[in-house]
């Protein structure tokens, strides 16, 4: 054995243990000479190629497993020549002769501290340049693994090869091979304190394979060529509180399919999607979540690869060109985003590292048994920083405009979703998860600090105090919160039959008191058209007439109710079957009048909403907001008033949810003079029964429903009517 090899080192090395290979494999000075290791089982022969002058000579082997080693007189740059059992030969680069660390002390100690919010551009794999040599930078956290290598196609999947080490005591390894690519696939071996040998996809990585195969992919998510400057320069002067928000939820692999049933891709849905949403008048995409997920039927709520989208549809630059193209047609785009917990697919974070490191060793606190998925925990300082930097990575990279955050109230609950003895009290002997709380303020704070303009959802379905206000004032941070007791509310009131209506109308009218506690968003979502809810239009009773006009009364109350709005795919033109993530919406439906006429109402509403500030300017205040009456239950009627920027802006709604017209209905204006009807829900058009308001309205001095004005008007059955002021003749 050469002397300056410690065989005790090389047998550590040969048995996978090494936990800093560097120490004995490249280049290294002994004396005043140099050797060079070499550890390549596959090789039968190794020779040191002198770049300089292209000379080779034959390495020694040292060790039958494949340690090769010379001694040389001075410092030189070289690669390695290598030849195998069969006689082939290639040439490469020694990825142990770079010592150089790419990832300094200050990284280490904020990703311990939980604070690096760029921890994205180094964990990882990255296309970088190192002595003029391209290759990748892999860097990975396994902070109770024995030992971690890369594996790939370029090195036989042998996690003997490219052992990476370990920066410290930091539990992050990295290691730089030289020549690999874009496209490269790879994953991490972990060899655990059990010898047991783990193959794990990236955390980090930015692209994976298409499922149901699980490797992560080489990506690059930084040479894209942006062409939206204008509108994220506007965006960071927006507040998106005081701006009209429509939002068309979208699953991008059952909104259209081709042919075949294939998917879209992202490209495609760039022509297809972007067209439609536009032409409706939406303002905003919101997308299931992107993310990379193995299980279709998951929805995308179950995430692998945190930092990559999904490979089902195209590249990465194609997801980009995606949410370029949306912002080219001033269109926002939404992710539903999953920091509550995560599946158990081996492949995946579970147990990454032999031990429970991004969630909770204990099930009670580590397992959502309803689900079948892994809670994160929070407490961790490089869990929550993994999360934190997830949610900035795509407002950095794609310049996502929100973020709606899923089952957040799993998160701030203990025992969600668990029986008694599923769950541990918190230190109070409470229910609440300081952790969760405190990690939910850290995420809104940092986001907003850094992009201002962009949104925070809340997706929270109880009762939880400030959700969507400050920090400093004691809240979660977010800026907007679904309001679900509103869509249960109504939901439970529209199903009921007209008649039954008088006796429920304070389902109706309930949201209003409590419709400022919080910036809302007034949901009919994925979640209520699947699992045998019914879809929107079977939800409603009566016969085929009737169930769309409930289902336009319903849509008309929606936008003209405070609170932003989100409707999900298929709503609009009322699909009859529930939705399958497994095929397309019923287009086809659109050949039918009824259905069209329902589509093209959403538009006019949608374009309404958009040009009358009256719908959307004083949403989250109640000086925005009046009602007229709303204890008509006997006819199950309401009324109530929005108001604009400035009073010739002001809205008049009147809803009947009964199928009995009202065609000389006295109802008080808040102003002396003329209203004109801006949209009616039974105009023929839509598919209503034509009781509209053709004419302008004058109002008298007659006191009604408290006001002073008043005036006649026609409401139409199971149909809403919009007037607007337009002053004094």
């Amino acid at each position: 054995m050469k002397d300056y090899i410690n065989i005790d080192e090389l047998n550590i090395l040969i048995n996978s243990d090494h936990r800093d290979p560097h120490h004995i494999l490249g280049i290294h000075q002994y004396k005043n000479k140099y050797y060079i290791n070499v550890f390549w089982p596959y090789a039968k022969e190794v020779f040191l190629v002198n770049k300089s002058n292209n000379h080779k000579v034959k390495m020694d082997k040292i060790h039958e497993e494949g340690f090769y080693t010379i001694v040389i007189n001075k410092k030189i740059d070289y690669k390695l020549l290598m030849v195998n059992e069969e006689g082939n030969r290639w040439e490469m680069e020694d990825p142990y002769r770079y010592d150089n660390r790419m990832i300094s002390d200050v990284d280490l100690y904020l990703f311990g501290q939980g604070n690096h919010y760029e921890i994205y551009n180094k964990l990882g794999a990255h296309t970088v340049e190192l002595e003029s040599i391209k290759g990748v930078r892999f860097a990975v956290w396994a902070p109770n693994a024995v030992r971690v290598s890369v594996i790939g196609d370029f090195n036989h999947w042998d996690g003997r090869i490219n052992q990476m080490r370990e920066l410290g005591n930091s539990g992050i390894y990295e290691i730089f091979i030289p020549s690999l690519v874009v496209g490269e696939k790879y994953k991490y071996e972990i060899k655990t304190k059990e010898s047991y040998l783990l193959k794990k996809s990236d955390p980090y990585g930015n692209y994976s394979e298409l499922r149901p195969k699980t490797a992560s992919v080489i990506a690059d998510v930084d040479s894209y060529k942006w062409n939206d400057s204008e509108w994220m320069k506007n965006r960071k002067n927006d507040n998106p509180i005081d701006k009209p928000i429509s939002i068309y939820e979208v699953h991008l692999g059952s909104w259209r399919r081709k042919d075949d049933n294939g998917f879209l891709s992202y490209r495609e849905l760039s022509d297809q999607l972007i067209e439609y949403v536009k032409d409706m008048g939406y303002t905003h995409i919101e997308l299931l979540p992107i993310s990379e997920h193995p299980y279709d039927a998951s929805w995308g709520y179950q995430v692998i690869g945190y930092y990559a989208i999904t490979s089902r549809f195209g590249t990465v630059e194609d997801f980009m060109y995606l949410v370029d193209c949306c912002h080219d047609n001033n269109i926002g785009v939404i992710l539903d985003w999953v920091p509550a917990h995560f599946p158990k697919d081996e492949h995946g974070l579970i147990r990454f590292d032999g031990t429970a490191l991004y969630e909770h060793d204990d099930p009670k606190r580590g397992e959502h048994p309803h689900w079948g998925t892994m809670i994160f925990n929070y407490s961790r300082n490089e869990v929550s920083n993994f999360l934190i930097a997830n949610a900035l990575f795509w407002f950095d990279k794609f310049h996502i405009d929100g973020l709606r955050v899923d089952a957040v109230a799993s998160m701030l609950y203990l025992d969600y979703g668990k029986d008694y003895g599923e769950w541990i009290p918190n230190q109070g002997g409470g229910r609440e998860n300081y952790e969760a709380v405190e990690f939910l303020k850290h995420l809104n704070s940092i986001v907003y600090s850094r992009y201002p303009g962009i949104m925070m959802i809340a997706e929270e379905s109880t009762s939880w105090t400030g959700v969507s206000r400050p920090t400093n004032l004691g809240g979660l941070g977010f800026g907007m919160k679904w309001n679900m007791g509103w869509m249960n509310d109504c939901l439970r009131y529209m199903q009921k039959e007209p008649i039954h209506r008088k006796y429920h109308h304070n389902d109706l009218t309930f949201s209003m008191v409590y419709a400022y506690t919080e910036n809302f968003i007034l949901v009919l979502s994925h979640d209520e058209v699947v699992h045998g809810k019914g879809s929107m239009i079977n939800k409603m009773p009566g016969d085929y007439w009737q169930k769309f006009a409930n289902l336009r009364v319903l849509y008309g109350f929606m936008y003209g109710h405070p609170g932003k709005k989100l409707q999900f795919m298929g709503n609009e033109f009322a699909q009859f079957d529930e939705w399958s993530e497994s095929k397309s919406l019923d287009w086809h439906l659109l050949l039918y009048d009824s259905h069209k006429r329902l589509q093209e109402y959403i538009r006019d509403l949608n374009h309404l909403y958009r040009e009358e500030n009256a719908f959307w300017y004083d949403d989250f205040t109640q000086k925005g907001f009046e009602w007229i009456n709303c204890s008509n239950n006997e006819e199950s009627i309401i009324t109530f008033v929005r108001k604009g920027n400035e009073k010739k802006n002001t809205l008049i709604f009147a809803c009947n949810f009964t199928p009995i017209p009202r065609t000389m209905h006295r109802i008080g204006v808040p102003y002396k003079g003329t209203y004109r009807e801006v949209l009616n829900s039974d105009d023929t058009k839509y598919g209503g029964s034509g009781i509209i308001n053709q004419d302008s309205m004058n109002s008298i001095n007659m006191q009604w429903d408290g006001r002073d004005q008043s005036i006649h008007i026609k409401i139409p059955p199971l149909g809403i009517s919009i007037l607007k002021y337009t002053g004094i003749n």
